[in-house]
């Protein structure tokens, strides 16, 4: 006899209004990419048009549905211009955001006595935790319209732990984290689900500069897996997050680090 309670929930984003900061590079393209190729409408943001464009076109050759928008998460009037755009684009009668993806984000490496540390605390927090605020905040009322609406942020390893000459990056990270988990308990009777994704170690533009012996080193020693992740395979799991079926995870922290918060060093 079948089970009553099983509903056959989807596991398609098909056409599915998806924003995605930061998306002309690294992870944020692997996730504007998988979500094409799934069926969704993937609104591609970042800084630099040529950067954004290169990467709606990437889209375009696989058959995939994708427009770009050159966006500073830091500029609220540009948040608020794009998220609205967006909607537009997603559907002109009724504005139309199903997913928000907040992946902006930068590398930050500064020792606390620095004369420039306060620049790079003030641009990491701006970065990549007030302008997940912002435009969580201007795509809401969208959100609230949507029938499976997803927020999904962009943490890290460093958001559960710390490194030296890192604490601005660690601060955004961790702070991440402690949105992600109170907007959940607060958009929680809307059926808005909002989670977290923490990248470890990915072959991306910011680890490119480390020598490959050294990422072997590293990985092999503090990371199960032993080695470095590939962004495909942190998309997988923010597409995880975004499927109408995952709608009773909110508040989680999905770790795609191959093991490495979970092993005793």
């Amino acid at each position: 006899m079948d089970n009553p309670e099983f509903t056959n929930l989807s596991r398609s984003v098909q056409g599915h209004v998806v924003l995605i900061t930061g998306a002309a590079s690294g992870i944020g393209r692997a996730t504007a990419k998988l979500f094409a190729r799934e069926g969704a409408k993937v609104a591609v943001t970042d800084l630099g048009e040529e950067r954004v464009e290169a990467v709606v076109e990437e889209i375009a050759s696989e058959n995939g549905v994708a427009k770009g928008w050159e966006l500073d998460v830091t500029n609220s009037e540009q948040i608020k211009k794009v998220i609205n755009e967006v909607a537009l684009w997603g559907e002109e009668n009724s504005p139309r955001l199903d997913v928000l993806i907040n992946n902006a984000g930068l590398s930050a490496s500064t020792s606390i006595d620095d004369p420039n540390y306060e620049a790079g605390w003030d641009i990491s927090l701006a970065v990549m935790l007030t302008a997940q605020v912002k435009t969580i905040r201007e795509a809401l009322p969208h959100l609230r319209e949507a029938k499976n609406p997803r927020i999904i942020n962009i943490s890290s390893t460093e958001g559960v732990g710390g490194s030296p000459t890192s604490s601005a990056y660690t601060a955004a990270k961790h702070g991440v984290v402690g949105l992600t988990r109170s907007l959940a308990v607060e958009l929680g009777d809307e059926g808005i689900t909002v989670n977290a994704v923490g990248p470890g170690p990915i072959h991306t533009g910011m680890t490119e500069a480390i020598p490959e012996e050294m990422k072997t080193k590293f990985a092999r020693r503090r990371v199960p897996l032993r080695r470095y992740g590939h962004p495909e395979e942190l998309a997988h799991g923010v597409l995880h997050l975004a499927l109408p079926a995952s709608s009773y995870i909110t508040g989680h922290l999905l770790m795609v680090d191959g093991g490495m918060t979970i092993k005793n060093n």
